[in-house]
């Protein structure tokens, strides 16, 4: 692991995986925003993390890359199985409350609702 200036482990391994230090962040969600082809200096913002921390994350994910990749691919595959599980338990009962009427008093706000459907079919079409 990598140590921060001021002694702490930068990049430390808890039971979520590589972490940041002093933080939850993993490791492998920067990997998704860098993937995704954001700057580092939005990934700090959106983490709230320091100058610091992001560079040592980037440090690490460089020194590190064939390990780190290997894991980052069996967190996404991990990722996958959880969604597909919640998506198949879920999809039954998703569907009855889909076909559930409609509460009267709120009847304005489905209209509404219905009119920002309609207006979003229009402009993709």
């Amino acid at each position: 692991m990598t140590l921060a200036s001021n002694g702490q482990a930068a990049i430390v391994r808890t039971e979520r995986g590589l972490t940041i230090g002093g933080t939850r962040i993993t490791v492998y969600e920067v990997m998704d925003f860098l993937k995704a082809q954001y700057p580092p200096k939005l990934i700090r913002d959106k983490f709230n993390l320091t100058d610091e921390q992001i560079d040592s994350a980037l440090s690490y994910l460089e020194a590190n890359r064939a390990q780190v990749e290997a894991e980052y691919q069996e967190v996404l595959q991990t990722r996958e199985e959880i969604r597909s599980y919640w998506e198949e338990r879920n999809h039954n009962r998703l569907a009855r409350i889909a076909q559930m009427p409609r509460q009267m008093e709120n009847k304005e706000l489905w209209a509404k609702l219905e009119a920002q459907k309609a207006k979003r079919v229009a402009q993709t079409e």
